[in-house]
């Protein structure tokens, strides 16, 4: 129980009806969970306002409702807040209500287009090697310690995040990994949270279906590094033509990786193939079991982040040579008779699909063909389709183009939008199905002996979304069926 007056510390609030001197039970965002001693923070979202609800939440008793605009009635008993920003105020709150426990913690954010599942995954494998009980919250899983809990947001609601953070500072985590997407920190997810430190791996193409152009959604990013205390960390991806740019106006400590500029870790690779990597990281020559030059950086930045965390070099780099990456990040099994290499990839962006599939062509032996299933996402950004198309036709012997999660749209028209720009050459190389199932099936038979077969964009997800249902469907469970038929 806290009182309502001091969790809306550092809140803006433009009025104020009834008591503050009064005891909160919990903070709720969905009126169906408002109970006596609740308080309502009723949030403008993308496809609801929670202002709609007041209503309802009020025949529930609760002890106060925060809300950017104030009903035309009031109940007699109930607190009414007027604030500037509610997803703001339910930082705040959230941070304050469960006794700041960022602060108990130290935090470290992952934020970029691509690698942050990775980067995120790794950190928190580390530091358990290293012997520290940690937390960690990523698109795939969030963890506190060795209990898993399920993930359905890369970052969650404000309030369900510092819960989530109050039980890992309660089981005795020391430190938390947590991917901050565009979208948290543009819908204020994240403020009142106390960050040790921040890593950015890069910025490419994708959500402008959300932010709508590319310099609103640098912008958002680049807001969580200027939001950072002096007392913080910032580590940037030197490679990245934005790498410098995210951090020009942060008051956090600054460092920089890369492999191909002067950066204070640096390094370069000397072997990439399937059984990992070799390379130096600041002059130290280390084999790792990750693949492919955006490994590479993930590694820096893992590194990176470590030593601003005050551990060892040589026991970072000792445990970081043997860990695996994320569940569905370049995931790869062999079909037992043929030897076809299948690798299943949740690359969903133009930029991440390259990454994978220039990695597959500098790993394959002459002869072997590189053979691509992939689909987008419907109502998502749509200007990334026709690319995502062209990049998977440009890298790869044979395509097939499939459903990812259609949702609410037609997926033969997310195809249309896939084909749309292709070239004579891209055209002679591509077929599409809707049906993801006999996509996959499809090329597993176009391959041949030693052939690498490619299937990109679910990852570890463990569902397809087809007008508003879920339905069970993982790309590597799938995949390994299908190359046991074929080995019968």
């Amino acid at each position: 129980m806290a009182l309502l007056q001091d969790i809306l510390y550092k809140v803006s609030i433009r009025s104020v009806k009834g008591k503050l001197d009064v005891e909160v039970k919990d903070l709720q965002i969905d009126s169906r969970k408002v109970g006596l001693g609740s308080v309502f923070i009723a949030i403008k979202g993308v496809h609801a306002d929670g202002h709609q609800f007041i209503e309802t939440a009020v025949e529930k008793n609760p002890a106060a409702v925060i809300c950017e605009v104030l009903p035309e009635q009031f109940k007699v008993g109930i607190a009414y807040v007027q604030v500037e920003n509610s997803a703001a105020a339910a930082g705040y709150m959230a941070h304050h209500f469960y006794g700041q426990p960022s602060e108990k913690l130290k935090l470290v954010g992952v934020t970029g287009t691509n690698g942050k599942t990775t980067i995120a995954t790794l950190l928190f494998k580390l530091f358990t090697a290293l012997g520290y009980k940690s937390g960690l919250l990523s698109t795939v899983q969030n963890q506190v310690g060795d209990e898993i809990v399920p993930a359905t947001h890369t970052t969650p609601d404000a309030i369900s995040l510092n819960a989530l953070l109050k039980q890992m500072v309660d089981a005795g985590c020391t430190h938390a990994f947590m991917e901050t997407s565009s979208h948290a920190i543009d819908q204020h997810r994240i403020d009142g949270l106390l960050y040790t430190g921040a890593i950015f791996s890069n910025i490419t193409h994708d959500h402008l279906d959300y932010h709508k152009t590319f310099d609103e959604y640098i912008r958002v990013k680049k807001s969580f590094f200027d939001s950072l205390p002096s007392t913080a960390f910032a580590i940037s991806n030197a490679d990245d033509k934005r790498g410098k740019v995210m951090l020009q106006n942060t008051n956090a400590k600054k460092y920089f990786y890369g492999l191909k500029t002067m950066a204070d870790f640096k390094g370069k690779i000397f072997e990439n193939n399937l059984s990992g990597l070799v390379m130096s990281v600041n002059d130290k020559e280390v084999h790792f079991r990750l693949i492919g030059e955006f490994n590479a950086y993930n590694l820096l930045a893992v590194y990176a982040s470590a030593i601003c965390l005050g551990e060892e070099k040589q026991e970072i780099l000792r445990c970081l040579s043997v860990l695996s990456g994320a569940e569905g990040r370049f995931d790869y099994i062999q079909s037992p008779k043929e030897k076809i290499m299948g690798i299943v990839d949740y690359a969903h962006t133009p930029d991440a699909l390259t990454n994978v599939l220039t990695t597959i062509q500098q790993l394959r032996k002459s002869g072997e063909h590189i053979i691509t299933v992939v689909g987008c996402g419907g109502d998502r950004d749509k200007t990334k389709r026709p690319i995502m198309g062209e990049v998977a036709c440009k890298y790869s012997d044979q395509v097939v183009f499939t459903s990812d999660n259609p949702r609410s749209e037609d997926p033969e028209q997310i195809l249309k939008d896939m084909e749309a720009e292709l070239n004579t050459a891209a055209k002679r190389k591509y077929i599409s199905m809707v049906d993801r199932r006999e996509a996959i099936k499809t090329a597993a038979n176009l391959a041949k002996p030693a052939d690498i077969l490619l299937i990109a964009g679910k990852g570890h997800e463990k569902y397809q979304e087809i007008k508003g249902v879920k339905y069970p469907f993982d790309d590597k469970a799938v995949l390994k069926e299908i190359f046991e038929l074929l080995n019968k």
